[in-house]
């Protein structure tokens, strides 16, 4: 109120009056020149080829209006008379407003160029780029307005360093209450420097089954093979073992079938070398064992043992449906039966000395 009373005592109507006119034609001044600027650069930027003049007309769209209305306010309380002490904390005001304003277009910059190269890294199929530069673009912004917080309580005399050595111990006591938080936090920097996974891989993680999508500061995202997106908590996926089929260089595969009881025993000791020459015929196929394994319930049970020479999961079922067409085909051509669940009852006959007789009483 004395700040107040003071302003009205010390200038007139007519001064206030040209401090309001002058408030009102610098903003209006202001978003037009932004206005004019901005069209102009963004035609001379649709001429060239080059990126930096393309970020440059994005960075100066992030002029924010508030800030154009406070310039012209400070603008227009300059040609009025005012104590010492308010001009004071005019200049801190209008040095704190260039501060958040400098923030705002380092950071808008800061977010294109990281924008732009992890969507380069993601067309490249560089996952693991694209992690990196997604957790580099938090503690980049997070430094950023750190030092503008700072420079701007500076100028309106708070001590700073006391503020940092307050910060330090109330932090103790925020990191514990905030710890669930922190640890998906320094979760997501391991997944950033140690890369288990990166954005684009195929992992499993004990029920979860999918496609990596994102990986942000606290969550992991990751698109169901059955459509849905799960998020996960970066400190869960890093406390439960990933299996990571993206990086799979070849398959393993094992598959057993079985053949009938009756087979001769010069068959059963054939069928290997058949297997093997199927297995060996195949494309994008290493053959390692083939073995009549053990005798089952209903089957003489053989057991396959090859390797996929590609990760690829369509191709591998291409090739296991090719290796079991191929086995049907042939055992058919040898007379070999596949087996199936049966049981087989054996009647002995009834002795001749028991035929006549009948169970006593």
């Amino acid at each position: 109120m004395k700040t107040l009373t003071d302003l009205l005592d010390h200038n007139t109507f007519e001064t206030l009056a040209m401090a309001a006119a002058i408030v009102a034609l610098s903003f209006f001044v202001l978003v037009s020149l932004r206005g004019l600027v901005r069209s102009r650069l963004r035609r001379l930027a649709e001429r060239t080829a080059l990126g930096w003049d393309d970020l440059l007309v994005d960075v100066l769209g992030q002029t924010q209006t508030w800030v154009l209305a406070l310039v012209s306010l400070m603008l227009g309380l300059q040609s009025l008379a005012l104590s010492e002490p308010v001009t004071t904390r005019l200049g801190q005001a209008v040095m704190a407003l260039i501060f958040l304003q400098l923030g705002l277009w380092t950071s808008h910059g800061v977010g294109l160029v990281l924008r732009r190269r992890i969507e380069a890294r993601e067309a490249s199929d560089d996952g693991a780029s694209a992690t990196a530069l997604a957790v580099a673009g938090f503690i980049i912004r997070l430094t950023l307005w750190s030092i503008v917080l700072i420079l701007v309580l500076d100028q309106f005399g708070f001590n700073v360093t006391t503020l940092v050595a307050s910060l330090g111990v109330g932090g103790v006591a925020v990191a514990l209450a905030v710890q669930n938080i922190l640890g998906d936090l320094f979760a997501s920097l391991s997944i950033a420097l140690d890369k288990p996974f990166v954005i684009g891989d195929f992992i499993v993680v004990g029920e979860v089954v999918g496609t990596v999508e994102h990986v942000g500061l606290k969550t992991t995202r990751i698109r169901a093979l059955s459509g849905e997106q799960i998020v996960v908590a970066n400190g869960d996926l890093l406390g439960s073992r990933i299996h990571n089929y993206k990086r799979l260089q070849e398959r393993r595969v094992v598959f057993h079938f079985g053949v009938l009881y009756d087979t001769p025993a010069d068959t059963l000791a054939n069928i290997p070398a058949l297997v093997r020459e199927i297995v060996e015929q195949t494309e994008d196929t290493r053959f390692d064992r083939a073995h009549f394994q053990s005798f089952g319930a209903s089957s003489l049970d053989f057991e396959v043992v090859y390797y996929v020479l590609t990760a690829d999961y369509l191709r591998y079922m291409d090739v296991q449906q090719e290796i079991n067409l191929a086995l049907v085909r042939r055992f058919a051509d040898r007379d070999i039966g596949f087996a199936f669940p049966t049981q087989t009852v054996h009647l002995a006959s009834v002795p001749e000395r028991l035929a006549g007789t009948t169970p006593s009483a």
